[in-house]
């Protein structure tokens, strides 16, 4: 059954920042309901020019780029919280596909309210300067790792960033997350082959780095992971949310 804003999932979790009273009113103005995707599907595609966009409320999505040639590349992995299809309702085109990894549930927005929303709620404002920041510093770090990192760390990167990611909305419950990636989606992040990745990924398995089955993550020792990751975790602090 779909949500109202008094009712969101964020609203009662300690990893979120919570609305006033105004801003419940603005979002609920403003959204125009929910939608439900089913994993392996499109949520928006490159090219496109979507009126909408969204915060997913639960389950994971990834985005990415092919080329002529069907070569991919992983752009970025997408949690509870995180807006997607704002490129378009800023820019007017979508350079990115955006599909779901699991089953996924959609607050959905008008791409003609985003500006009203902003005016009315000014400090929603700063959760789109927060998001773009915090993207900004993931694609440098995914950068820096696809250029100069071997592949052992390439992968304890891409493990530890994305197990503090879900663990900062919430999802990791006793040391555990899911986590419904598959290897090519590593590969394609991180420039490796699957054969090199598969490889690396059972080396630390079997050092006791990172339990991975069944579509669930576990990190038994992952201040390990991040030093041989080269990875600065920060202390986390409640994230905003639309």
């Amino acid at each position: 059954m779909p949500c109202s804003c008094d009712h969101c999932p964020f609203a009662e979790n300690p990893a979120f920042e919570r609305h006033d009273a105004n801003e419940r009113d603005a979002v609920r103005l403003a959204r125009s309901g929910e939608m439900r995707v089913r994993a392996g599907h499109p949520i928006v595609t490159e090219g496109s020019t979507p009126q909408r966009f969204y915060t997913l409320l639960e389950g994971q999505a990834i985005r990415y780029r092919i080329l002529e040639d069907g070569r991919r590349q992983v752009l970025n992995f997408l949690f509870p919280g995180d807006l997607i299809g704002l490129q378009s309702a800023l820019l007017d085109e979508t350079t990115h596909t955006t599909e779901a990894l699991s089953a996924v549930r959609l607050c959905v927005f008008e791409r003609s309210q985003l500006w009203d929303l902003f005016a009315k709620v000014p400090r929603r404002a700063m959760m789109l300067t927060w998001q773009v920041a915090r993207e900004e510093h993931f694609l440098g770090d995914a950068l820096v790792t696809v250029g100069q990192r071997s592949a052992r760390e390439a992968l304890a990167w891409a493990f530890v960033t994305l197990f503090d990611r879900g663990a900062q909305t919430g999802l990791v419950q006793d040391g555990r997350m899911p986590f419904p990636v598959r290897q090519q989606d590593l590969a394609d992040a991180l420039g490796l082959s699957l054969v090199h990745t598969n490889k690396t990924l059972a080396k630390l398995r079997a050092e006791g780095l990172v339990e991975w089955t069944n579509g669930v993550l576990a990190l038994p020792e992952i201040e390990a992971l991040a030093r041989m990751g080269l990875v600065e975790r920060h202390q986390m602090r409640p994230r905003f949310f639309l």
